[in-house]
């Protein structure tokens, strides 16, 4: 389509320039939480993860927000992506759908996240009312769906994107496990046939694992944000945010007009 409608978060337009790296917070505790998050101040990276579904008061929501809160006082204006991920996607925790619901909705309207993750096939009618709450609440969202398994093929993985899309998300983001190269390719293909024909708004994807390359070249296929790591991973395939960022910026160069 060409017209990309970029995502603001805070000072950080997603959609424009180098994608954007992203550095996941996995700790159990609150105090390994904070922790983490005071460490990661010294490296190169946009915006945070966390990775709710890994803390031990989960289900207490006054607990999630005074962390979250916590959490925001010493990111600052590092945007905070929260990610209640279920264990059906490969996350840390079973979740009901109405918890699920009443926990993203909770983190939207504290103010403190700018932008949750919404699981896009944990059913149509749970998604689109986390969707709208989120949306009521003035946060933006990220629609997602992951596959540990392997990688549906190219016409399901841009019909999901599609989906996430229509839906209302802000940033559909597929997640998939190759089982070859010819997986990665797959992935990569449907990202660029996504970008060129129907994407109004920027994605994330990605090859999780050996599908490495797709973590780095996502400025050349379509894909706008990109999962470093900075000790502890949260999914197969994360690199260090220094490598990243170095491989990014060469690329981002490359590929600039020439004069």
């Amino acid at each position: 389509m060409g017209n990309i409608r970029t995502v603001k978060l805070r000072n950080l337009e997603i959609g424009a320039g180098v994608p954007k790296i992203i550095v996941p917070i996995v700790a159990e505790t609150t105090q390994g939480i904070l922790d983490k998050a005071r460490e990661i101040l010294d490296y190169t990276f946009d915006f945070v993860e966390w990775r709710a579904d890994f803390y031990e008061d989960l289900f207490d929501t006054e607990k999630v927000l005074s962390t979250l809160k916590s959490l925001r006082s010493i990111l600052g204006e590092k945007p905070i992506l929260v990610t209640v991920r279920t264990k059906e996607e490969g996350g840390a925790r079973e979740i009901d759908p109405e918890t699920y619901t009443a926990l993203n909705t909770a983190l939207a309207r504290s103010g403190d996240a700018d932008i949750i993750d919404v699981q896009i096939f944990f059913g149509d009618e749970v998604a689109r009312n986390n969707i709208d709450a989120i949306h009521a609440a003035g946060r933006k969202v990220v629609g997602s769906y992951h596959s540990f398994d392997g990688t549906p093929p190219k016409d399901e993985l841009i019909r999901r994107m599609r989906k996430a899309q229509d839906m209302g998300a802000d940033i559909p983001k597929i997640a998939v496990m190759p089982k070859s190269a010819a997986d990665v390719i797959t992935l990569l293909d449907a990202t660029q046939e996504m970008r060129a024909r129907y994407a109004d708004r920027p994605a994330i994807t990605m090859s999780m694992g050996s599908g490495v390359i797709s973590r780095l070249g996502g400025e050349f296929f379509g894909s706008d944000a990109t999962f470093g790591m900075i000790g502890q991973a949260s999914a197969p395939g994360q690199i260090p945010t220094d490598q990243l960022s170095a491989v990014l910026s060469i690329l981002h160069q490359a590929l600039a007009p020439q004069g």
